[in-house]
C-alpha cells in the first residue's frame, strides 16, 4: 500500500464560515499513516481553524471528516480524543498555580480507593514523561507557574503524550523551546513515527519542519495551494507557496545612520539559577542591534533587568546619557525605555479586552478630561495607530483574542509605541508568527531605526537575526561572549559563540 492510498484521517471538502467570512474554502486535506504531515502557511490561512475541526473543537459549516475510512462525526474533544485524535495547542492551556503533575492529569486524574487521587502514580507518570522529553532534572512538584516558558511548553507537550494517540496535531510545538529541546523533541516524534502514530505538525520554522516532515501541506487565504512529499520541495519553493513571492525579498534591514547612544549598560548583574552577569552593551539611535543566544542564557532576564522588572540587579542604565538609578518600571518607561514581551497572551495583552482598549491600556491617563475618558480620543488615537502599523482587525471594538498571531504582536507594538519611547526592547518578535508577518515585523524595526529609536530585540532564529541585525550580541551563561557587525556574522560564528565559556572583553 502505497503512501497515497493509506490516508488515516482525511478532511474532504470542508468549509468553514464565521458569520460573513469564510475562514476555510472546500479544503480537501490527507494525513498519511505513520508520517510527520507538515501543514505551513501564514496566519490566518486557516490552518488552525482546521486543526480546531479535526479534533473536535469546531464544526465545519460543510464537508466531511473520514477516519480509518469511514465518516466520522466530532462534536467534541473528547470525543476525538477517544478516537485517538490529540492536539498540542499554540497557545498554552496550563494552571500556573497547580504543580506540573497537577497539569499533567487535569481533568483525568488517576483515583484509587474511595476516589482520592493518586497523586504517586500520577508524580511518577509525569516524571516518566518529563525524562522522554530531556527533563530528568525537572521535579513534577514544581509549580508551572515558575517555569520559563520554554519548559512551560515542554509541559504542554507531555499531557499530550500521556495519552495513547493515533493521531497527534502539534500545533507550534517548537515556539518556545531551545535548540537542544527541539532536538530532543524530533526524537520523541521519531519514536512516534516508528510506532505508526500519525503526526500533524504545524509550523513557521521552515529550517525545523524540513528536518521531520514527510508531507508537506501549504495554505493560503484559506484554501489549498500545495501539498507534496517533502522530498521533492526545497524552502525557496514552500515560501513561495505561501507567500507568492521569493523568500529573498522577506527581511528588510535596516539602512539609516546611527546617531548618539540612546541606551547605555555598565556592569549590569543578576544573581540567579538563570544570571545576568556583568553584561555592557550599547545601543544608538538609528540602530538595531539583535541578541542571539540559547534559552536560559539570560536574555529575556537581561531585558527584564532594563525595564526594572528584577529589582535585586546591579550596574548602570543610562537612556540618553542620564543615568536612571530608581530601577523601577515606571521609572524606566518615563527615561524612555519600552518592552515587548516574549509572551504576548499572558504578558502582553489582556484577552478579555477588545483591540482598542489594549492599544490605549498604557496611556490611558492623557486621554482623560476632568478625569473622564474621552470616546473620541480614545478611539481617535487607537486608530491612528492601526493604520500606522497596517494591523489586520475585523473592527476597535473586536476581541484582540479573534486577531492573529502576528496581527496581536502588531497590538503589542502599538500600545508600547504609544508610550512614547526613545528604545524598544523586544523578547523574541516573531515567536510563533508566519514569514509573512516576520517579514513585517522586521519592515517595522528597520521603519523605527530610520525615525531615530534604537532597537534592542531578541530572536532565536538565525536566519532573522542575521538579517535584520545591524550588531549582533551573544549571549551564552548570562554574559555576552561575542558582537558582530552585519557584515561579519555567520550562522557558524553565532552557534559558536552561545555554546562559548568566553567572555567579551570591552573594547574586543
Amino acid at each position: 500500500m502505497t503512501a497515497a492510498e493509506d490516508g488515516v484521517l482525511i478532511a474532504r471538502g470542508i468549509s468553514k464560515n464565521y458569520g460573513g467570512v469564510r475562514a476555510l474554502k472546500d479544503v480537501t486535506f490527507t494525513a498519511y499513516r505513520g508520517k510527520v504531515n507538515v501543514l505551513v502557511g501564514e496566519n490566518g490561512a486557516g490552518k488552525s481553524t482546521l486543526m480546531k475541526i479535526l479534533s473536535g473543537a469546531e464544526q465545519p459549516t460543510a464537508g466531511q471528516i473520514l477516519f480509518d475510512g469511514e465518516a466520522v462525526h466530532l462534536p467534541s474533544p473528547r470525543v476525538a480524543q477517544r478516537l485517538g485524535i490529540g492536539i498540542i495547542h499554540q497557545e498554552l492551556s496550563l494552571f500556573p498555580n497547580l504543580t506540573i503533575a497537577e497539569n499533567m492529569f487535569a481533568g483525568r486524574e488517576l483515583r484509587r480507593g474511595r476516589g482520592f487521587v493518586d497523586e504517586r502514580t500520577q508524580r511518577d507518570r509525569t516524571r516518566e514523561v518529563l525524562a522522554r522529553l530531556g527533563q530528568h532534572r525537572l521535579s513534577p512538584a514544581t509549580l508551572v507557574g515558575d517555569l520559563p516558558i520554554g519548559q512551560q511548553q515542554l509541559v504542554e507537550i507531555g499531557r499530550a503524550l500521556l495519552e495513547d494517540v493515533r493521531v497527534l496535531i502539534m500545533d507550534e510545538p517548537t515556539s518556545a523551546l531551545s535548540n537542544h529541546e527541539v532536538d530532543v523533541l524530533f526524537e520523541v516524534m521519531a519514536d512516534l513515527r516508528e510506532q505508526n502514530v500519525t503526526v500533524i505538525y504545524i509550523s513557521h520554522k521552515l529550517d525545523e519542519f524540513r528536518r521531520i516532515g514527510d508531507w508537506v501541506t501549504v495554505f493560503r487565504d484559506g484554501g489549498l495551494v500545495a501539498h507534496e512529499s517533502m522530498s521533492r520541495t526545497d524552502t525557496a519553493w514552500i515560501v513561495r507557496q505561501m507567500v507568492g513571492r521569493e523568500p529573498g525579498s522577506l527581511y528588510v534591514r535596516n539602512s539609516s545612520p546611527t546617531g548618539a547612544v540612546l541606551l547605555e549598560v555598565r556592569h549590569l548583574s543578576l544573581p540567579g539559577a538563570v544570571m545576568v552577569d556583568d553584561v555592557s552593551l550599547t545601543v544608538r539611535a538609528g540602530e538595531v542591534v539583535g541578541i542571539y543566544g540559547l534559552m536560559g542564557a539570560g536574555r529575556t532576564e537581561l531585558l527584564e533587568c532594563l525595564m526594572g522588572m528584577r529589582r535585586v540587579a546591579t550596574g548602570e542604565v543610562l537612556v540618553r546619557g542620564a543615568p536612571e538609578p530608581r530601577g523601577t518600571v515606571q521609572a524606566r518607561m518615563q527615561a524612555g525605555l519600552a518592552l515587548v514581551p516574549e509572551d504576548r497572551q499572558r504578558d502582553g495583552l489582556v484577552q478579555t479586552m477588545s483591540v482598542r482598549d489594549n492599544i490605549l491600556l498604557a496611556t490611558l491617563a492623557r486621554l482623560t478630561h476632568g478625569g473622564l475618558l474621552t470616546g473620541a480620543a480614545q478611539q481617535r488615537t487607537a486608530a491612528g495607530k492601526v493604520a500606522e502599523l497596517a494591523i489586520r482587525i475585523p473592527g476597535l471594538a473586536a476581541a484582540v483574542t479573534a486577531l492573529s498571531g502576528g496581527n496581536q504582536q502588531k497590538v503589542v507594538l502599538a500600545r508600547v509605541l504609544l508610550t512614547e519611547p526613545v528604545v524598544l526592547l523586544l523578547d523574541e518578535p516573531t515567536r510563533g508568527i508566519d514569514v509573512g508577518a516576520k517579514s513585517q515585523i522586521a519592515e517595522l524595526m528597520a521603519d523605527l531605526a530610520a525615525e531615530g529609536f534604537g532597537v534592542l530585540f531578541i530572536s532565536s532564529e538565525l536566519a532573522e537575526v542575521i538579517a535584520t541585525a545591524d550588531r549582533v550580541l551573544v549571549m551564552a551563561r548570562g554574559r555576552i561572549t561575542a558582537e558582530f557587525a552585519a557584515a561579519d556574522v555567520t550562522e557558524e560564528a553565532l552557534v559558536a559563540a552561545s555554546a562559548s565559556d568566553r567572555v567579551l572583553e570591552a573594547g574586543s
